[in-house]
């Protein structure tokens, strides 16, 4: 099995998740008392957070890349960070490691081709929205996105920061998200991509009636899968 390094805590509310869904498929899939091999980097949020309103994202980078290659050092062979925003670091991130970067868009972008979908709303942070980082990243893998326009950007990243980060889920701030999906719908959206992880916590997908991308789960398969690829390997040689 490969060993998997994970940059978390970016918040921790959703990241304790990736450790969640990765040992589950892993234990599906080997059987028994299987788990996953893993390195987890948790940072202080509130750190992260002051490079990300200060636009230091060189900084950023810095702190995310010499934990990366600390988790190298002590054996990990592909890194995932665990947070759709802070891929805005990815390269970098990448570079530094000197090993696979397991990136959650490219995940996300395949789980959309497999739904068959061309045209998805993204709801995430600020950043995530309106940054190139990620939208292009999605668009060269040829979907159509679509983000909510002002002033339902504001909220989407308000609700993000001032309650799913610290662990508090609001039923009007659902509403409001379900408002802001049904008006993505209406514009030619197909499917909607929780691209911030903590928004798994607020919109499940029988709270919508399109696709529905939770990307905190499929960037954790993808890092199984990565896994378990290993062994795989081992068992068709056999």
């Amino acid at each position: 099995m490969r060993r998997l390094g994970l940059l978390g805590g970016m918040s921790w509310e959703s990241s304790v998740e990736y450790e969640r869904h990765i040992n589950r498929i892993v234990r599906d899939r080997l059987g028994a008392v299987a788990s996953a091999d893993l390195l987890i980097r948790s940072f202080n949020f509130a750190d992260i957070e002051a490079y990300q309103e200060a636009g230091d994202w060189q900084g950023a980078a810095e702190v995310l890349a010499a934990a990366a290659q600390d988790l190298v050092t002590a054996g990990a062979q592909a890194i995932v960070i665990c947070t759709n925003t802070m891929h805005r670091v990815a390269d970098e991130v990448e570079a530094a490691s000197g090993v696979p970067l397991i990136h959650i868009a490219d995940a996300t972008a395949a789980a959309v081709h497999r739904a068959g979908v061309d045209t998805v709303a993204l709801l995430g942070t600020r950043y995530t929205m309106e940054q190139d980082f990620y939208v292009g990243r999605l668009r060269s893998h040829g979907l159509q996105v679509l983000i909510p326009d002002e002033p339902d950007r504001t909220v989407v990243h308000e609700v993000i920061y001032g309650e799913l980060v610290r662990g508090v889920t609001s039923p009007d701030s659902k509403r409001e998200y379900l408002r802001i999906i049904d008006g993505l719908r209406d514009r030619g959206a197909r499917g909607v991509i929780a691209g911030c992880t903590e928004i798994e916590l607020l919109v499940a997908p029988s709270d919508v009636d399109l696709h529905y991308f939770p990307t905190t789960l499929i960037h954790a398969t993808a890092a199984a899968e990565f896994a378990l690829g290993a062994i795989d390997k081992v068992a068709e040689s056999r």
